[in-house]
């Protein structure tokens, strides 16, 4: 389901031409972002993007960090111009269900499996332990699910989950990124194929960064 860079590059650009066609005020209220005026009566939405604060101009649409005004990178541009796009205002429903139950889901959950849960198994195994403080690290917020779960806030109005349910001496233990149930509402199946993929690698580069020993242990050890 991913599209190529270029395939994806194309999609946004249409997106963004439908989007241009209505009020930013009016998608500001939709997606959950704060609509502002700028100098030389410039138009921006603020909002949440995986935690970091980010800054949407109109009309070109550009994505940037609201911090240092920089470009976001083209995976980022294109999860929120499908968010604007898409998104109509839709309440999260607090309740987790699997990529097989998305609009066409069925047909590629398990290639989303496969590039998800089975990567967050082979890595991290039975170490229920080290998931939890790499979800933690990650910004994940536990919550009553599976044997360990950790929900994630992607944007304002989406939420994932990230969970793993302990194995025994017959089964070994599963992982799986879960979805808000009204996630549709935002996001194409497309899209969500990417933000599943986005909270995998996130959860291990943070992992990663708990692992890596401390500058003052490399002193000590040496």
């Amino acid at each position: 389901m991913p599209q190529s860079p270029s395939a994806l590059l194309k999609r946004v650009e249409e997106l963004r031409a439908d989007i241009r066609r209505r009020p930013p005020q009016n998608i500001a209220a939709l997606v959950g972002a704060r609509y502002q005026t700028g100098a030389n009566a410039t138009e921006e939405l603020l909002l949440s993007y995986w935690g970091r604060s980010v800054s949407i101009g109109f009309p070109d649409l550009i994505a940037r960090d609201a911090g240092d005004g920089g470009a976001l990178d083209p995976l980022a541009q294109a999860m929120l111009a499908y968010y604007l796009h898409s998104s109509d205002g839709t309440l999260p429903a607090g309740r987790w269900i699997a990529f097989s139950e998305l609009p066409d889901g069925a047909f590629y959950a398990s290639a989303h499996q496969g590039y998800t849960g089975q990567v967050l198994q082979r890595h991290f195994r039975a170490d229920y332990t080290r998931f939890r403080t790499a979800a933690e690290a990650a910004g994940g917020l536990a919550v009553d699910f599976a044997d360990a779960a950790f929900a994630f806030q992607a944007l304002p109005r989406v939420q994932l989950l990230a969970a793993c349910w302990q194995g025994d001496e017959d089964f070994p233990p599963s992982y799986r990124i879960l979805f808000d149930a009204h996630i549709a509402h935002h996001l194409p199946t497309e899209g969500c194929a990417i933000l599943g993929s986005m909270l995998t690698r996130l959860i291990l580069r943070n992992d990663a960064q708990t692992q890596a020993p401390s500058a003052d242990n490399q002193e000590t050890s040496a």
